[in-house]
């Protein structure tokens, strides 16, 4: 098992990755995008719609992608080089943000979209590693502490940034806006500085070389080969198969309210610096809730706990509905701190643990397809109802179906049998500790 040096630096990865996450994707760049579209003639509500649906074609591209890199990786045991390309992509396109000219709406949700993309497909390859880092219950301490750690360094970076949109003079920048580009530079920066330990630190996984890969050919081609297996060998995991049936609907709803708080709090009148002081306020919370949900799973069960968090997203989404005012959102982006760390640490701890550790990034690849593909569904119902209604209202309550949903499928999975399940497939493949 590896050290405590590569597990730092494993967790420092989503120190690095946070920034794009807060500052980009749910502070930032959805009201940028708006304010882009609406320079370009398009109303509030088309403007939140377009952003909707940028959104859910980004995630679709993730979605298809995603088994066939996680296959090529395994094949070839390269899931740092691929996480050191595919964050190296994400982080120019950010860069690239700061061009953006005054109604370059396409341009802006091309680049968003690539580097999504970026961010999206280097967290495959991330995740894969967390299996050959910590067994047994310290799969959930290792996942929580990650998110801990990502919250402080998303958290950190926003506040800076926050700093920077009120008061650009103090940083020597002409206005807000200048600053509002900076702030995406910063992050490109500081997701590229902060990638390094893991490159570093961090051991390549062993490849295991099944009897049955493509022995001639392309490295696609053995990629392809090995994912047309996994489609086949995944029923031999029936009650992984539930968890990510359950985890694809939840999440769908947990990322729809990430993406899309910003912009439907824009188009409801609530101030950019509202909007990113509540997002401050829900990292600042979520660093000590990521851990306590730690500490809860371990008393109950890492899936009691997750149940738990589905319930106070629901209430969530209720109330998103009836908000009016800054405070409340601000109450909201509290609520969401208190679970949405814990609640995607441990979804993603216990998809490792019932995961067979010589296909961990094939097996991820699916883990983020099951997210991404159904993510598609969150933003692009809620782009339709805002579009169909003049309002983001119902879109925001529809959500509340996700959450009851994936949690009655949560319900049914067994664990245990999934784990054994697992370990019995790694016996099959000759895999040793």
């Amino acid at each position: 098992m590896a050290d405590r040096r590569a597990q730092r630096a494993w967790c420092l990865y989503d120190w690095a990755n946070s920034a794009f996450a807060t500052t980009v994707m749910a502070a930032l760049f959805p009201p940028f995008f708006r304010e882009l579209a609406q320079a370009a003639g398009h109303s509030g509500a088309e403007a939140t719609a377009l952003w909707g649906y940028v959104t859910a074609g980004a995630l679709l591209l993730v979605a298809v992608c995603a088994p066939i890199l996680g296959a090529v990786a395994d094949v070839v045991g390269a899931r740092k080089r691929l996480l050191a390309l595919f964050a190296g992509l994400g982080v120019i396109l950010t860069a690239l943000f700061a061009t953006l000219g005054p109604d370059a709406w396409q341009t802006a949700a091309l680049l968003f979209v690539g580097a999504n993309f970026g961010f999206a497909a280097s967290i495959i390859f991330y995740e894969s590693l967390l299996p050959g880092l910590a067994a047994g219950p310290d799969l959930g301490r290792l996942s929580t502490r990650a998110y801990g750690v990502g919250y402080a360094g998303g958290g950190l970076l926003l506040i800076v940034n926050l700093l920077w949109v009120l008061h650009p003079g103090w940083f020597g920048m002409p206005d807000a806006g200048f600053a509002v580009r900076a702030s995406f530079v910063s992050v490109a920066v500081w997701w590229a500085v902060f990638a390094v330990p893991l490159l570093r630190d961090v051991p390549e996984p062993p490849v295991v070389r099944s009897p049955l890969d493509v022995a001639t050919g392309t490295v696609f081609t053995q990629g392809f080969a090995r994912l047309w297996r996994t489609l086949r060998e995944i029923r031999r995991h029936r009650q992984l198969l539930l968890f990510l049936g359950a985890y694809w609907i939840y999440n769908d709803g947990i990322g729809t309210i990430v993406k899309m708080a910003t912009a439907y709090g824009s188009e409801i009148g609530i101030g950019l610096t509202d909007l990113i002081g509540a997002l401050v306020l829900t990292q600042l919370i979520g660093i000590p809730c990521a851990l306590l949900f730690g500490r809860l799973a371990r008393r109950t069960s890492s899936r009691q706990a997750i149940l738990w968090a589905l319930g106070v997203y629901l209430l969530i989404s209720v109330g998103g509905y009836f908000m009016r005012s800054a405070w409340q959102f601000y109450v909201l982006a509290g609520a969401v701190g208190t679970v949405q760390g814990g609640a995607q640490a441990l979804s993603r701890s216990l998809f490792a643990a019932m995961v067979p550790r010589h296909q961990t990034a094939e097996f991820f690849g699916f883990f983020s397809t099951s997210g991404k593909l159904a993510g598609v569904a969150g933003p692009l119902l809620f782009g339709v109802v805002s579009q169909l209604t003049g309002t983001g209202r119902l879109g925001i309550l529809s959500l509340i179906v996700f959450f009851a949903v994936g949690g009655l499928l949560l319900i049914r999975v067994d664990v245990n049998a999934g784990i054994q399940a697992a370990r019995r497939a790694e016996r099959e493949a000759g895999w040793t500790d």
